[in-house]
């Protein structure tokens, strides 16, 4: 008996795999891959974009302005998607394949899944040098792409046809699986894209992929539920991986039906609403005093899904040295640090199971109440700092607090780098559980507008991405306005006028280095000028608005977020894009 077989291109089949790959979202079955980012160059033009130009309408394929910020807007994309929906990232060889590294290290270092595709060199080598190859006099077989090693989980370099069959499978599996998930990485060498191969049918059946929900060693559970119930003044860290197990509702069930208080990283931000009442606020360095007050006094510590990050931790300063921690995390590599008792497994289900092991113990009844009472002193702070004042120049807190305010519920804040993740770690109060994306794993600057863009793709009209970001930032990568422009993707960007990088600026003068080479009047420059960002913002089709006062911004922000506004040049949306003097607010016309 004959086996069925496909004649396609390496190219084609791996386009007709993606399509056929499914996914299970609160009940309704999605394609797994939701679109390709790609920019075409030599390595990907005559194969990959002939297979991907035939699936438009099933797969569509979005043009990037930059190797880097189109796989950061599919890093967003996932992270809004809690990882059960991704996105491809698409490149040629040579220096669009190594534009991409540094969003692949992004996502590695914050096990976010993308699958980055890249053209590469001649299998065959008769060719070579071809343009863009960069060679080493050693090794031949060493491209561009080797670099992707270190900052992905699954690399793989496909020189002949048939590889795809037993490689596809691996990459999809490893970006689901909580305990390795991140970015996978596959070249493309060229001659192999062309290849007709008979593929089997059966590779192209459709799939439907689930994320696995690992159950945690029986004797650890003990164990944990004994520490637990032998503690004075537990506290629960809730990271990341809550979010992305979805067990936000379960942890805060069990932290008010155990009287636990939790506090956030950065990352677990927004699994709570801000006024949740087992919330007590964001712990370490740009963390909460009533976070840090309840962590200094903490004797046992249940750390769900984070990996407990130096920022997290206060280098190891924000808790008592006798405390002990319990670590509930999918991956085994994370949940052993800093001699935690390692709890491996989902953080919804092991919560689950832990709450089973721990009968009908309580923590101490004045615990939630007090850390409920320096919560309530922390908003008296926040809201001091965040009140509108006459001063000539708006604080970070302020401009934060005005966003914040006249923001929807389900409008999503992003953030990464400079002084931004501080204040809005701070200061940002979550109106609906996750909304809230600051990228301090990698606090990759550049992250911020390619992010906006890969969230209004995620949120599909359902609330609007604002991302707030200091010049510095902007300045280094911008180009997604455009990319917004073009697509039709609504989202908000704030930029705040710093004269240049601000916040390292701070901490180089305050470890006793004088200002260099990072506020722009102390770099090697003709003259000081300032960015008409402004200007700079409706070049790319944006609409734009400077504001010079609080109030300025409070305007703009109204019309922003309003879905029916008044300018006549683009009548569905009012698209404000703030620049440089203190304050500048964007947003992209559709």
């Amino acid at each position: 008996m004959s086996r069925k077989t496909v004649r396609l291109t390496m190219a084609q089949a791996l386009v007709r795999y993606l399509c056929n790959q499914f996914t299970e979202i609160d009940g309704e079955r999605l394609p797994l891959f939701a679109g390709v980012f790609g920019i075409f160059g030599h390595g990907n033009v005559t194969c990959l974009s002939e297979a991907l130009e035939s699936v438009q309408d099933q797969l569509p394929t979005w043009r990037g302005q930059n190797e880097q910020s189109m796989a950061l807007a599919a890093i967003a994309f996932a992270k809004a998607k809690r990882r059960r929906q991704l996105m491809v990232a698409a490149t040629s060889i040579g220096p669009g394949a190594a534009n991409m590294v540094t969003a692949a290290g992004t996502a590695h270092a914050n096990r976010l899944p993308v699958l980055l595709i890249a053209g590469d060199t001649f299998a065959n080598r008769i060719p070579d040098p071809v343009l863009q190859q960069v060679e080493h006099f050693s090794d031949p077989t060493v491209t561009v792409n080797d670099a992707f090693k270190s900052v992905t989980r699954y690399w793989d370099r496909i020189v002949l046809p048939e590889q795809i069959i037993s490689s596809l499978p691996q990459a999809i599996a490893t970006m689901l699986d909580p305990a390795d998930c991140g970015p996978a990485f596959i070249g493309l060498a060229q001659d192999a894209q062309e290849v007709a191969f008979d593929y089997p049918a059966a590779f192209f059946e459709p799939a439907v992929w689930s994320i696995p929900r690992p159950r945690a060693d029986r004797t650890r559970l003990v164990e944990a539920a004994a520490l637990l119930q032998a503690a004075k003044r537990p506290l629960i860290i809730s990271g990341g991986g809550v979010r992305y197990s979805s067990a936000e509702e379960k942890v805060a069930e069990f932290a008010v039906k155990r009287g636990i208080p939790i506090v956030e990283t950065i990352a677990g931000k927004g699994a709570l609403t801000h006024n949740h009442p087992a919330h007590a606020g964001p712990i370490g360095i740009v963390g909460s005093t009533s976070a840090n007050a309840l962590a200094g006094e903490a004797d046992v510590i249940l750390a769900i899904g984070t990996r407990l990050q130096d920022f997290t931790t206060g280098s190891w300063t924000a808790f008592h040295q006798d405390a002990k921690f319990i670590s509930i995390n999918a991956a085994r590599f994370d949940a052993v640090k800093h001699r935690a008792l390692a709890v491996v497994g989902d953080a919804l289900e092991t919560v689950i199971e832990l709450d089973e092991a721990l009968g009908d113990w309580k923590a101490d009844p004045a615990l939630l109440p007090k850390a409920q009472s320096l919560f309530a002193d922390w908003n008296k702070l926040l809201d001091q700092h965040q009140a509108v004042t006459n001063g000539p120049i708006p604080t970070y807190a302020q401009v934060v607090g005005i966003v914040n305010e006249t923001s929807k519920p389900n409008d999503t804040l992003i953030a990464a780098a400079g002084g931004t993740p501080g204040e809005v770690t701070k200061g940002w109060r979550v109106k609906n559980p996750n909304t809230f994306d600051c990228e301090f794993g990698f606090s990759c600057m550049g992250y911020e507008i390619a992010a906006g863009w890969g969230h209004a793709m995620a949120k599909a009209g359902n609330g609007t991405p604002i991302v707030m970001i200091g010049d510095g930032t902007y300045m280094m990568m911008n180009s997604d306005i455009y990319s917004t422009v073009l697509t039709g993707h609504k989202m908000i960007v704030v930029v705040c006028d710093n004269g240049g990088y601000a916040v390292i600026n701070r901490l180089q003068q305050f470890k006793g280095v004088p200002g260099f080479n990072n506020l722009i009047k102390d770099c090697r420059v003709k003259e000081p000028f300032a960015v008409d960002f402004v200007k700079h913002a409706e070049s790319m089709g944006a609409l734009a608005r400077r504001c010079e006062s609080l109030a300025d911004l409070k305007t703009a922000m109204a019309v922003g977020t309003n879905d029916r506004p008044d300018d006549n040049r683009h009548p569905r949306h009012r698209c404000p894009c703030l620049g440089a003097g203190r304050c500048r607010l964007g947003r992209r016309r559709s």
